[in-house]
């Protein structure tokens, strides 16, 4: 990491944390400050978060250090995609990614990209070696610090979704991402029961491998 990215990340989290301790005083307009923080960091992102399917499960059958074989390999394959699709890669936690995009267009393209890129990966492996991906995506007004980390409900909603609810295979949206990719041809979309708090809807995409 370069000396000028350490400065622009480190002053942002400085001047939210500097915000957030004004906003504790007492008296304090916490409003206003809000709008701040807001006027400051916050930037419409579309929001993705993958995640391997039965990761846990299959560490206990087969260890850890096959499954961190399986993890470098879904790096290797998933990244390249990321960038061609102009996604900002923020975070890498076990086996899920943290992506922003600046249309939902772009990351719902990615993401059928990289199931159809597991897809041809899987191909002639053994269950143990196959990676099965879910995805959950978001859209709207994220607070975003530098490039280190985000936050808001649709980061929330889009992590449920991706992490908790989908399952291999499953790309899942949110309603806010629903809508700004409504008309993306190659698509369509089908409500779900399972609604992540700060999201209105969630919907599975429906798509070709």
């Amino acid at each position: 990491m370069s000396y000028a990215q350490q400065v622009v990340e480190s002053a942002s989290q400085d001047r939210l944390y500097k915000l957030i301790e004004e906003r504790l005083r007492p008296g304090a307009d916490q409003a206003a400050i809000d709008r701040r923080i807001w006027d400051l960091f916050g930037e419409d992102w579309a929001v993705m978060f993958t995640d391997l399917s039965g990761f846990s499960r299959k560490v206990e059958e087969f260890g850890i250090i096959h499954f961190l074989q399986v993890i470098h390999e879904s790096e290797r394959l998933f990244i390249p995609l990321i960038d061609r699709h102009d996604g900002i890669l923020i975070k890498v936690e076990g086996d899920s990614l943290l992506v922003l995009f600046r249309s939902t267009q772009s990351a719902l393209e990615c993401a059928i990209d990289m199931q159809r890129a597991a897809q041809d990966y899987n191909k002639d492996r053994s269950d143990a070696e196959k990676i099965l991906l879910c995805v959950g995506l978001g859209f709207g007004k994220l607070l975003k610090l530098g490039d280190r980390d985000v936050f808001g409900a649709e980061v929330n909603a889009a992590s449920k979704l991706g992490e908790d609810t989908a399952k291999a295979w499953e790309i899942l949206v949110t309603g806010a991402a629903q809508k700004s990719a409504a008309g993306m041809p190659g698509v369509s979309f089908t409500p779900i029961a399972e609604i992540p708090s700060g999201a209105k809807a969630a919907f599975r995409v429906q798509y070709t491998l």
